[in-house]
């Protein structure tokens, strides 16, 4: 006796009679079901552009991560001011004697003009400090756009006119000005005027002062995704069942809005790491001896620097081009691979 099978021709569905008997291991793959995850993935990798920025993307973190090792492999640390420890290296104004900044085998981004500081480990741990910020305010965005959005689309009634209402008028907030007005108001919350501010101060300070305008559009996007879900068979299945509010939430809701979570965020990720690094640039955030990419672009902007160094911006500007351009691809290509039907 033979089973019949499909085969697509041309667009037209044939049936052809097979003898049956045991299937070969490549025919059990090719009939072997694959979860929606599997088929993102499976997408994803065929993206060429899309693997490659995530490589990019790995090196920035890894290089983050690693940087005190490097460091130390290296020899030298972004604390140190050259400017007294070699002070035949500058000239009295404080800037380097050799060309393009004093690079050279001993110092391979050159020296920073003023302190002396070497550029390369200045580098290192401002993209630790820059990217470490910006991870923690996309934590913090991501799960408050995830509890007051999807609260607000399932509940619905008087949740939901309240969260929105809020994210309405969240939104009206001129984000930058914001940022840069309330930057000062926070750390005087935790140090006097008087007191030199920790590092650690600023460091909360700008991750609060992020998140606190930056997780409602998630929160609208996932609001109307979870609009439309509570509306589908599934969910009024559970429903009925005698499921909870929570367990609907987590059972039903959350793994079908997966997508949005995950494409948002690697959008959001390289907008906080902009802003992060436009607040030290204006003087409000991370400021020295503590390395930041902002603030290296800050002191690239001075006089000394722009007069005398002009290379001194390369490093800086070059990475954080890349890094971003790279992070955009990368979301570019998880929105294309959950969304076959996208089209760039």
């Amino acid at each position: 006796m033979t089973s019949p099978i499909d085969i697509e021709d041309g667009g037209t569905s044939v049936v052809v009679d097979r003898e049956p008997g045991p299937q070969t291991e490549p025919e059990a793959k090719k009939l072997e079901g694959r979860s929606p995850g599997q088929l993102m993935w499976v997408r994803f990798k065929r993206d060429r552009t899309g693997v490659i920025s995530a490589y990019v993307v790995a090196f920035f973190f890894l290089v983050g991560l690693l940087a005190p090792l490097i460091s130390k492999l290296y020899g030298k640390d972004p604390y140190t001011v050259y400017a007294d420890e070699l002070p035949d290296l500058f000239d009295s104004a404080g800037v380097p004697l050799q060309p393009n900044g004093g690079i050279s085998s001993q110092f391979w981004f050159g020296l920073e003009p003023g302190n002396g500081y070497d550029v390369f480990t200045k580098l290192l741990y401002g993209i630790r400090t820059s990217l470490m910020i910006s991870v923690c305010v996309t934590i913090a965005t991501v799960l408050t756009g995830i509890l007051l959005g999807v609260a607000a689309g399932y509940l619905g009634g008087r949740s939901d006119y309240f969260i929105s209402r809020v994210i309405d008028f969240l939104l009206a907030f001129p984000a930058q000005l914001f940022f840069i007005a309330s930057m000062p108001v926070v750390v005087s919350l935790f140090v006097s005027p008087t007191d030199e501010t920790p590092t650690y101060v600023r460091v909360v300070a700008l991750i609060a002062v992020q998140w606190f305008l930056g997780w409602m559009s998630l929160a609208r996007i996932l609001r109307g995704t979870s609009l439309a879900l509570r509306e589908r068979e599934f969910i009024e299945a559970a429903r009925v069942s005698g499921a909870s509010p929570w367990r609907i939430i987590s059972k039903e809701i959350l793994p079908n809005v997966v997508t949005p979570i995950l494409v948002q965020s690697t959008y959001m990720l390289p907008g906080f790491v902009t802003a992060e690094a436009g607040l030290s640039y204006l003087g409000v955030g991370i400021v020295e001896p503590t390395p930041d990419w902002g603030q290296m672009f800050s002191k690239a902007s001075t006089e000394l620097v722009m007069q005398n160094d002009i290379t001194y911006m390369f490093f800086p500007g070059v990475s954080m081009i890349i890094f971003i351009v790279a992070f955009n691809l990368l979301g570019d290509s998880v929105r294309d691979a959950f969304d076959p039907k996208t089209a760039r």
